[in-house]
């Protein structure tokens, strides 16, 4: 059995309460300010991998995500993604589930604000995203076998926009597309699956 598969993935959507951490309106960004974004980050896998035995797939997930923006100018920002583990069950076509992993995809974003000051705040940017992959676990008619999922570094965007609900908080969606490339590799006994 080939024992090696590749996948892409797409970071879908957070949906996030923010707050300005600044003296000033939070419909008043500006350079010097730090943005709080706090809410639920769903991951969608696009893609498949494949083995001897067939196509490999991860399924969605969802969990807690955080995001903290530094302005650098009115209209520039850094950005970083942060989560707790996303868990992923893993299908093996004809088969069902075979296993599941978590993974964190901490990924640094420079973005671009093109409208600071106003109320509904529209942005994108560009970045690099790094995701690590752990608690590998084989089930079903893989179970007893070690898997282990490479990390990944990859490119990342995204795009998005904060909507005032007073001077200190704003409701925040944004779409994340991150280039997660892994190769996975199944053993048992030391002996390739």
């Amino acid at each position: 059995m080939n024992t090696t598969s590749r996948k892409r993935y797409i970071a879908g959507a957070l949906v996030a309460l923010g707050f300005a951490a600044t003296a000033v309106p939070a419909h008043a960004v500006q350079k010097g300010d730090w943005l709080i974004r706090g809410g639920v980050g769903h991951v969608s896998p696009t893609g498949d991998g494949q083995s001897a035995a067939g196509k490999v797939e991860a399924d969605s997930a969802t969990s807690l995500a955080v995001n903290f923006t530094y302005m650098t100018t009115d209209n520039w920002g850094v950005e970083l993604l942060g989560a707790l583990p996303f868990k992923h069950d893993i299908d093996l076509e004809g088969a069902g589930t075979v296993g599941e992993a978590k993974q964190l995809p901490p990924t640094l974003i420079l973005l671009y604000n093109f409208n600071p000051k106003s109320t509904a705040r529209f942005y994108a940017g560009a970045g690099l995203n790094y995701t690590t992959f752990f608690s590998e676990k084989t089930s079903g008619p893989l179970a007893g076998a070690d898997l282990k999922l490479d990390d990944s570094f990859g490119l990342a965007a995204e795009a998005g926009v904060d909507i005032d609900i007073n001077k200190d908080m704003f409701f925040n969606a944004s779409l994340w597309w991150m280039d997660i490339d892994t190769e996975a590799e199944i053993t048992a006994g030391g002996v390739p699956v």
